[in-house]
């Protein structure tokens, strides 16, 4: 039985073919990024894109549990699960097949992630993250670079108006553990401020209600005045510490590029479940969401070795496209070559920066066929001539 053409074409929700010229653009920015992590230092691994389930979702894939795809592994028997981050990948790389590499530790990657379900905003299931992670070390110079270098990628690709939002999700909690915040209180402490509702706050009783009521009011919104109002609380000793690590990063971003703008959200905490220190999310004009986040994490040891300190950043190539400029058309250096030209010649005039396609036909018409093929030049002898001219 012949299935018909609609049927054919029809994908899973989420799911969809990528075609030319958005394939090829696809590509050159995925590679694009890893290129330039790479010139950073950045040393490129590939994690499968399948893996034991036991072992994805261990350390912080456990955050990712939900949006695993999971089925039967036929050969060992054992349930395995496609995964819907590649963070999780590179730490169990890192303290196994990287386990006696020197630190700090600097890996990138780029690949595809499938998730059981998009959000709102992002209706895709299948997405292409490209990112790094900087293992090893606890300094601040340490958080500072990552942000620095996934917000100079952007710049690079032509991404305007890159904004960085600095957050701390460590911060409450340790608030509630030094005040000994507990219980019903607690919980109608974080519902207000996951609504970041000042009023319910300022309605509460107490110094922890306080001082949550002045992070949410003075201490959120552009770095440079917030971070100085965060600098002044007088807040339990962890959250102190938590608090000078998260303002010293504030300062080396900002000497390094003074031109960045940077805002500070000390209590948000949504979408930094694994995270255990300074976070950051990445936006830009026009952008429809974020276009990447990261953030100081713990790597969880492999028996042998201790539980590492790391740093990283996620980039969604998908959202960074939709905010890119417009793109040349590729057509402007697609060149028509006629039927018999030589593999040597067609190679040349690749090593020149021209796409080519040699006609099969010796009758057809090249002028014809290379407007039906979208060429912009024909080789007529040695001779390359525009299309528009002929």
């Amino acid at each position: 039985m012949i299935m018909d053409h609609a049927k054919r074409a029809l994908l899973p929700a989420g799911l969809r073919d990528t075609l030319p010229p958005e394939a090829a653009f696809e590509a050159r920015v995925t590679e694009g990024l890893a290129a330039f992590f790479a010139s950073n230092g950045y040393d490129r691994v590939t994690p499968p894109l399948v893996e034991f389930e036991e072992t994805l979702l261990s350390g912080s894939g456990a955050a990712t549990a939900a949006q695993v795809f999971r089925f039967m592994d036929p050969m060992s028997q054992r349930m395995m699960g496609v995964r819907a981050d590649i963070t999780s990948q590179v730490a169990r790389i890192a303290v196994t097949r990287l386990v006696k590499v020197p630190r700090p530790l600097r890996l990138g990657y780029a690949g595809h992630v499938l998730r059981v379900k998009g959000s709102q905003l992002r209706p895709e299931r299948q997405s292409i993250q490209a990112g790094v992670e900087l293992i090893g070390s606890p300094r601040a110079e340490a958080d500072t670079e990552v942000i620095l270098l996934v917000a100079e990628a952007l710049t690079d690709l032509g991404v305007t108006g890159v904004t960085v939002d600095l957050n701390l999700p460590t911060l409450v909690p340790a608030v509630f553990s030094g005040l000994g915040v507990t219980g019903a209180e607690e919980e109608r402490l974080r519902r207000a401020l996951y609504h970041k509702d000042a009023t319910a706050l300022a309605a509460e009783d107490g110094l922890a209600a306080s001082l949550l009521f002045t992070l949410v009011t003075a201490c959120c919104g552009p770095a440079d005045r917030a971070v100085g109002a965060l600098s002044v609380l007088d807040l339990p000793p962890v959250a102190a510490s938590e608090r000078d690590v998260f303002s010293q990063v504030v300062r080396l971003v900002r000497t390094a590029a003074p031109a960045l703008t940077i805002t500070i959200d000390p209590v948000e905490h949504c979408g930094f479940e694994y995270h255990a220190g300074v976070s950051f999310t990445v936006f830009a004009r026009g952008a429809q969401g974020e276009l990447g986040r990261g953030g100081r994490y713990s790597v969880v040891g492999n028996g042998t070795v201790a539980e590492e300190v790391a740093v990283g950043a996620t980039l969604f190539v998908d959202a960074v496209l939709e905010v890119l400029p417009p793109q040349a058309a590729a057509a402007s250096r697609r060149l028509l070559l006629p039927h018999g030209t030589t593999r040597a010649t067609v190679r040349s005039l690749q090593a020149a920066d021209w796409i080519t396609m040699v006609a099969l036909d010796p009758e057809e018409d090249i002028v014809e066929l290379a407007t039906i093929l979208g060429c912009s030049h024909v080789l007529f002898g040695n001779r390359i001539v525009s299309r528009v001219s002929l």
